[in-house]
């Protein structure tokens, strides 16, 4: 429940920041365009100053104005068509009383005009005419413009960025979604394989103990021998519930005797590992008062793990796990190391997936598992020390004092 809380409350805080970010990108866009619409507004306004200054001057002074309203045409760069009172575009000539606009030259006359008129109706549309006055009241030319070609695009650009951010946000969705959908089949999977192969083993060594008893039920010694026996392996089962009923809950960590929990593990493995047909020596070293907060079930349940994968890293070859415990100020140091293949440096940092697995029959969860439990579990680390092919691993686990 924790976790889905908390996979909703990423969801809905991701949500956010993409629509914060996106009013971000609207409102700065929106911003500047503003901003040139302004000046493209002051262009228009400083042209219409120029037609009516110089519609109040005598005529022998209007070339004087040449220069400046070539000038000031030059930098319009926006649909612009100037007409008279009435709105009839009475200036024809393109680039000056007409600018940025196509005009078919096959058109006749009267067609331009009508043209031109439908152009006077988008424009206006657009932005109020600046009207060229003169004495106050008398209205002598009005000007009707539009927008610039940037100012077209960056007023639609931010719909069109928030449209592709939305289709990545839905893909990149779908994608993780697919992606955890498949991972969480796996580790289900996994535990499952986990499950059986756990209670697998004093399982089918219970069915032994009941055949042995079925033949010697009339010798009370080894009637004892085969109780005891099966009475360690029931102590197994119940550890194994026990650590199966802690994943997914918040277990309780104490303080314990690091060395004592690690050389229980350790001794359980030497009695197993001749019955496996392997020649592997299994050492452990440290400090015997060592102690760190743990949870005991879970803890020996990583132990395990890591000894499984460096038997597995050694093969049937003649090998060696030496197990070192070191105290280190606030933290104690777990090392776990191997003289098996070694881990390849481009397959080191998907070691701890869910689903890695170098065994042919393996479901890659152990350390997978592992991590979970001290890092999650424990607050501490699990991580590769050191590897080289062919020479041996170390894994490393860090847990507070």
């Amino acid at each position: 429940m924790n976790g889905s809380k908390s996979s909703t409350n990423i969801k809905l805080f991701l949500l956010i920041i993409a629509i914060i970010i996106s009013a971000a990108t609207l409102f700065y866009t929106q911003n500047l365009v503003k901003k040139l619409q302004q000046r493209e507004t002051q262009v228009v306004e400083l042209y219409a100053k120029g037609l009516q200054y110089i519609a109040q001057s005598s005529p022998e002074k209007t070339q004087d104005f040449t220069f400046i309203f070539e000038n000031i045409i030059k930098r319009i760069d926006f649909p612009l068509i100037l007409t008279d009172s009435s709105n009839n575009p009475n200036i024809y000539r393109q680039g000056i009383g007409i600018k940025n606009i196509e005009i078919d030259s096959t058109l006749k006359p009267k067609e331009v005009k009508d043209f031109l008129r439908e152009k006077i109706k988008e424009l206006a549309a657009i932005h109020n005419p600046i009207l060229v006055v003169i004495q106050d009241t008398l209205v002598l030319n009005k000007i009707y413009y539009g927008n610039s070609t940037l100012v077209q695009q960056l007023k639609y650009y931010p719909f069109l960025q928030i449209i592709f951010a939305i289709l990545f946000i839905i893909i990149a969705y779908i994608s993780f979604s697919y992606l955890k959908r498949t991972e969480q089949s796996n580790i289900w999977v996994g535990m499952a394989k986990e499950t059986a192969h756990q209670l697998g083993t004093p399982i089918s060594s219970l069915m032994g103990w009941e055949e042995i008893l079925k033949l010697h039920y009339k010798e009370p010694d080894k009637v004892l021998d085969v109780a005891e026996e099966m009475g360690n392996d029931l102590t197994r089962l119940n550890k194994i519930t026990k650590r199966f009923s802690k994943i997914g809950s918040k277990p309780e960590l104490k303080l314990k005797n690091i060395y004592m929990l690690v050389e229980t593990v350790v001794r359980y493995y030497q009695r197993r590992i001749p019955q496996k047909g392997m020649n592997v020596e299994l050492q452990l070293e440290g400090d015997p008062g060592i102690k760190a907060m743990v949870n005991p079930e879970l803890f020996e349940w990583v132990l395990e793990n890591l000894i499984k994968n460096a038997l597995d890293a050694i093969g049937h070859n003649n090998g060696k796990i030496i197990l070192q415990i070191k105290d280190h100020e606030d933290s104690v140091y777990i090392d776990v190391s191997d003289n098996g293949k070694g881990v390849d440096p481009k397959r080191r940092k998907d070691i701890f997936k869910p689903g890695f697995s170098t065994k042919k029959r393996g479901w890659g969860l152990g350390l997978s598992l592992s991590k979970r439990i001290i890092e999650n579990y424990h607050k501490g680390k699990i991580f590769v020390n050191q590897s080289a092919v062919n020479e041996g691993t170390t894994f490393r686990i860090i847990l507070g004092k």
